[in-house]
């Protein structure tokens, strides 16, 4: 499992939200770059970025940052996400050097037939068109529901069923996130995180609560009743805060991976 160090952007500054909710950010001194910097010193294979802005707002607001960083650090991989709702931002993004694509809102289809097949297309068509290592899908669940507009809406859609439809499509990679753990350092879902393993046959990322080193060792050992484990966990609140050793938890988490 791969610890992935979280860069979340508001007006190109580094902050982290509290339970998702864009009026109780906090923010850090580290520079979007400076920030990457230290996790990559720190032995980071991914960074994860999100433009809050754009999630919130539709339109992505960070993108000299996100255009930093991926300049500096061409040789690590960075995950983008927040605000992509359109072809042309995917394309955008991937020319930037993005290596991979997190969909949120645009991947969630209303529950009319025709928008379900619509957005069913539409999902099949970019996996096929960028590649299924460019495209995952952000999916962020309150009380076991999937969430979308910068997590302002609730659908009646449970996070499970949304999973195994996007496996159906051809999405081969799925950010796990339970919106209310998220920067609270309370520990992950890890009953949410299994429900989510056992129907998938995908790369699962986990996200949302991670504290401490011990809550690492335990996403690193999650099976599901198929076998599936997970490819990844994202860390954010802890390591700034540092309740969480980045380190160490490359560590554990690539020890015998």
């Amino acid at each position: 499992m791969i610890p992935i160090p979280a860069i979340d952007l508001k007006n190109n500054k580094v902050v982290r939200l509290y339970k998702g909710k864009f009026d109780e950010a906090t923010a850090y001194e580290l520079t979007p770059v400076d920030a990457a910097q230290k996790w990559i010193d720190l032995g980071a294979k991914w960074l994860h970025v999100v433009d809050l802005d754009g999630a919130q707002t539709g339109e992505m607001k960070n993108l000299n940052s996100i255009k930093e960083i991926i300049k500096k650090f061409g040789n690590v991989p960075v995950q983008v996400g927040g605000g992509v709702r359109s072809d042309e931002a995917i394309k955008k993004l991937l020319d930037l050097g993005a290596a991979r694509v997190i969909l949120g809102t645009k991947a969630v289809p209303d529950e009319r037939i025709g928008a379900v097949v619509g957005t069913m297309w539409e999902l099949s068509n970019e996996v096929l068109q960028y590649g299924e290592d460019k495209i995952a899908v952000s999916l962020d669940c309150l009380d076991g529901h999937v969430t979308q507009r910068g997590w302002t809406e609730t659908s009646p859609r449970k996070g499970t069923d949304l999973a195994k439809y996007l496996e159906s499509v051809g999405i081969k990679t799925i950010i796990y996130t339970d919106i209310a753990r998220d920067g609270t350092l309370q520990g992950p879902n890890f009953e949410g995180i299994i429900s989510i393993l056992d129907e998938v046959n995908v790369k699962v990322i986990a996200s949302g609560g991670i504290s401490s080193l011990q809550d690492m060792e335990k996403l690193k050992t999650l099976t599901s009743k198929k076998g599936n484990v997970l490819w990844g966990a994202i860390t954010g609140k802890a390591i700034y805060e540092g309740k969480l050793d980045f380190k160490k938890a490359m560590d554990i988490c690539l020890t015998n991976a």
